[in-house]
């Protein structure tokens, strides 16, 4: 599999955004709510195991200091974004399209789904397809809505709307380097956030694909799409779902040789490029095809791309 393949199996390129999306200025007084804090360090960022995909540049490791911070607990839940949507009249750009990618299973299971609304199947990964109404409030296209999804985490949000409900909350969104850091959770170098092993003792521990991917999940974790953000134990700096569940975006610029080149003290990535970094994996993910819920692990995607697996967690 191509390295653009490997990336379009985890979230699909999105249409050529027609120009910047400005976030709103902060409402005046808001203070961050629901974050942990995530104490200053020193750790080594990248793949030590050797598992990575090249084109995603996991290596080499390298040692980060980094300032404390604070980091959401959880990824934005619907409840919050409809709080935001409702206080700022936000438009996501999955909305201004007017189509966005849902799983084909997902749409499946949409009971009330309308042929005339799948539009395509993306190229080389059919089970994305592209549905028109497909937006945060209906994942899975027109039928489908989020009113037994409140504490689910919000989908088919770009970066730019990551970046506005960031500034609206009065935070921003978190480096990378931040992001796997506190996903680390003060576990040095260990494949998860939890450690070494997947499932242990036989329990999951993220919500991932089990079974045969792209055409069979077994649910074994009761989810075939997003979960409850709280649905595992947190990890030891006190953050819910960092393997799994949705990729959340981060504030850097995607750049596969970055690592060679990175800053010891707190890296921002890359000043110019076409993808942002996006982090954690989603529950697409399946060691056959997407490794990424390892905590070194690193995708990216358009800033104006959306999906039916990708969310936010912001910092401060």
């Amino acid at each position: 599999m191509s390295a653009k393949d490997e990336h379009a199996c985890c979230a699909p390129a999105g249409p050529a955004a027609t120009g910047p999306r400005e976030a709103p200025v902060t409402r005046s007084g808001r203070q961050p709510r629901g974050q942990v804090p995530i104490p200053a360090g020193t750790f080594a960022m990248g793949d030590a195991f050797g598992e990575g995909y090249p084109a995603d540049g996991e290596t080499p490791v390298h040692d980060v200091d980094l300032d404390a911070f604070r980091m959401d607990a959880t990824t934005v839940t619907n409840a919050q974004f409809a709080t935001f949507v409702k206080d700022t009249g936000h438009l996501t750009g999955a909305e201004e399209f007017g189509v966005s990618a849902v799983f084909h299973l997902a749409w499946q299971r949409n009971t009330d789904r309308r042929e005339r609304d799948l539009l395509n199947r993306a190229d080389g990964t059919p089970w994305w397809l592209a549905v028109r109404g497909a937006d945060w409030r209906s994942p899975e296209g027109p039928g489908s809505d989020v009113s037994r999804r409140q504490n689910h985490p919000v989908v088919h949000v770009s970066w730019y709307d990551a970046r506005a409900y960031a500034a609206w909350a009065g935070k921003r969104l978190p480096t990378e380097a931040e992001w796997e850091y506190a996903a680390r959770g003060g576990l040095p170098g260990r494949r998860f956030a939890w450690g070494d092993e997947l499932t242990p003792r036989g329990r999951w521990m993220c919500n991932i694909w089990q079974g045969d991917f792209p055409t069979r999940n077994t649910e074994e974790d009761g989810h075939l799409t997003t979960a409850p953000v709280k649905s595992y134990p947190p990890n030891g700096f006190g953050l819910y779902c960092v393997a799994g569940n949705v990729w959340e975006w981060c504030a850097d610029w995607f750049d596969a040789g970055y690592y060679a080149q990175s800053p010891a003290a707190d890296p921002h990535g890359p000043e110019t490029g076409e993808q942002r970094v996006m982090r954690g994996g989603s529950y697409l993910c399946h060691d056959s095809y997407c490794h990424r819920y390892r905590v070194a692990a690193r995708s990216s995607n358009t800033p104006e791309s959306t999906s039916g697996n990708t969310g936010i967690r912001c910092a401060s």
